[in-house]
């Protein structure tokens, strides 16, 4: 398997960059390891990495603050948080963050921690082709492959993702969830969000998913559901087309 290639440092302390930046080294060879002294730093180039090393108690914008502008538009990044502060973990792991390491930094502690991580990472990669959506439940942030959401269902001031392995409930808009979701998805009744690689048949006002599951279909979206079904199954079930 590939090694790693791209790997992100921000700390405001340069000791401790310099710290983590030579135990990266022991552990991985020929990748390229950037550093930035502040997240805003971290921030200005938009650029994707396969992990950040990010401390949270920062001058300026702290980890967190930065981790949440990452996920906008890195929701694959292995995010391990550096800190001082163990109540800080519970908060970290709200935006998607995979682990953390607590000051001073333990050799031994970070082999460890890097390993997972690097595994991580190169799953995330490897599945890279498979889009994802990033969303944070009622107790836990996760990351859900597309294609395993089978549809989303519009509850008053929540949403409830129905996947393959369970459901999960979160405070988002429908709205902004059609917007991160790809093509595969159609908005078939203001409380319903279809993945329709999971539709097993339809009729003019209900929708039969794979999982024997029943969901609404506004009469006045019939027509344009169909045409936009049909188009999807011509191009061969192809998520983007």
């Amino acid at each position: 398997m590939i090694g790693l290639t791209e790997i992100a440092v921000c700390d405001d302390e340069k000791v401790i960059r310099e710290q983590i930046v030579r135990l990266i080294n022991k552990q991985e060879t020929g990748c390229r390891v950037w550093q930035f002294g502040t997240g805003e730093e971290l921030l200005g180039g938009r650029k994707h990495f396969d992990m950040i090393f990010l401390d949270i108690q920062m001058e300026g914008r702290n980890g967190i603050e930065t981790a949440r502008e990452i996920r906008k538009y890195d929701e694959r990044a292995v995010i391990v948080f550096v800190t001082v502060v163990k109540e800080y973990v519970f908060e970290a792991f709200d935006v998607g963050a995979f682990h953390y390491l607590l000051k001073p930094i333990g050799e031994e502690k970070f082999e460890e921690v890097f390993a997972n991580a690097k595994r991580e990472a190169e799953k995330r990669r490897d599945e890279g082709k498979e889009p994802t959506l990033f969303i944070k439940g009622k107790k836990r942030s996760y990351l859900l492959k597309q294609g395993d959401i089978l549809y989303i269902e519009n509850k008053a001031n929540r949403v409830v993702v129905h996947t393959v392995k369970g459901e999960i409930e979160a405070w988002y808009a429908m709205r902004r969830l059609e917007e991160k979701l790809g093509n595969r998805f159609y908005r078939c009744h203001r409380g319903y969000i279809v993945n329709m690689e999971h539709i097993a048949e339809y009729t003019n006002d209900m929708i039969d998913m794979d999982n024997a599951d029943r969901i609404y279909l506004a009469k006045d979206r019939y027509s344009e559901f169909v045409k936009t079904y049909m188009r999807y199954i011509d191009n061969g079930g192809a998520a983007d087309a």
